[in-house]
């Protein structure tokens, strides 16, 4: 071969020809569909997620009769104010406040000055009547023993019968006054007119006071009312006569069952409660007057749902809890009107029907139309 020759150059083959005369344009769109196919797969793939587990309780509907405490205080189902009956300067007073003091006991004197000049007056018209009584007397059985003879007349007689009633009158009256004097005088003395604890005090040795002007407050020995401030829907919610614990705050080991006794008809305006006095029989001696207690009582049962605190759940800004459709076994929210709640419960009143099935534990995972599996449900 001479050296000036041209080397050879072998030709391509047929589809390598084919591959450069296919057009860019085409290759893209392959690519593309390519990318998109493999995006639908990964959708395909997050549709079909597993369903969650959770819990699920069925709705029964039961008797709810919620228990209320409230804090009161012990009081005495008998206060007395005590008072003079008649006024005067206090000359001394004998007890203070918080004093247990018996029956007839003397609390306080009046400065007796002026009822012992009444009664010493009360005695001179008492002695001057019985006088009068005794010449009038003397006159007439002279006049009637005249009348017997004959040595006097008639109108004499009369006379005579006349001036004894009233002098006879007048002793009356003036014993009637020296018995009032007398009594005025023993009410220099104010006396306790039962035993008791000495609540309240209205005077000082050397005040003047006036008949009937309260002096002491006496809260007599007896039974005692454990006294509430209780809210006006609570009444109403229960009953007439509930049976009340009542338990010393200090120490919940005394305890003793009350009934109510008093209900205050109207409500008090300054706290917008209604004052309820409840009795304790026989009282331990270890709640004594003004002890701080507590008080719990039942109200009237009605028909409510109670589901788990974990079951409850919001949806537009609204109580709602999460229901399981027994067909599909989706869970889908519904609202309903909490009641109350209690202790670890929530009381439903309303939006609920016996026999749903409701998520109480895992609804915090879900999301409306979510397959679940119940925990338990093949058990």
């Amino acid at each position: 071969m001479s050296r000036n020759a041209t080397p050879s150059v072998r030709p391509l083959p047929v589809n390598a020809l084919k591959l450069l005369s296919f057009p860019a344009s085409t290759m893209l769109a392959c690519a593309l569909a390519t990318l998109s196919l493999a995006g639908c797969q990964k959708q395909e793939a997050a549709a079909k997620k597993l369903p969650i587990m959770v819990r699920a309780e069925t709705v029964r509907i039961a008797d709810y009769a919620p228990r209320t405490s409230l804090t009161g205080v012990i009081a005495a189902r008998t206060l007395n104010n005590l008072s003079f009956r008649v006024g005067g300067r206090i000359a001394e007073r004998l007890v203070d406040v918080g004093q247990h003091v018996d029956k007839d006991a003397v609390l306080a004197r009046i400065d007796p000055q002026e009822q012992e000049s009444d009664l010493r007056s009360a005695q001179a018209d008492l002695d001057a009547a019985q006088a009068q009584l005794t010449q009038a007397a003397a006159a007439f059985e002279r006049q009637k023993t005249l009348l017997g003879q004959g040595f006097t007349t008639r109108r004499d007689y009369d006379t005579a019968d006349q001036t004894l009633k009233v002098a006879q009158g007048s002793v009356d009256a003036a014993q009637s006054a020296f018995a009032n004097a007398k009594e005025n005088l023993s009410f220099t003395e104010l006396k306790a007119g039962a035993a008791g604890f000495i609540t309240a005090r209205q005077v000082e040795a050397g005040q003047v006071v006036q008949a009937a002007q309260t002096v002491f407050t006496i809260a007599e020995d007896g039974d005692r009312d454990a006294v509430f401030n209780v809210q006006e829907t609570l009444v109403a919610r229960t009953p007439q006569t509930p049976a009340v614990t009542i338990t010393l705050l200090s120490d919940p080991q005394v305890r003793a069952i009350g009934k109510v006794r008093e209900i205050s008809p109207a409500v008090d305006p300054a706290s917008g409660s209604i004052r309820v006095k409840v009795a304790i029989p026989d009282t331990p001696a270890a709640m004594p007057l003004g002890a701080a207690v507590i008080g719990s009582a039942s109200a009237k049962p009605i028909k409510a749902i109670l589901l788990p605190w974990q079951a409850l759940t919001s949806t537009d800004g609204k109580p709602a809890v999460w229901v399981v459709d027994p067909s599909t076994k989706a869970a889908t929210t519904t609202p309903v009107e909490v009641l109350a709640f209690d202790s670890g419960v929530v009381v439903i009143s309303r939006g609920l029907e016996a026999g749903q099935s409701v998520v109480t534990n895992g609804g915090q995972l879900l999301s409306p139309g979510q397959a679940i599996e119940i925990a338990g449900a093949g058990q």
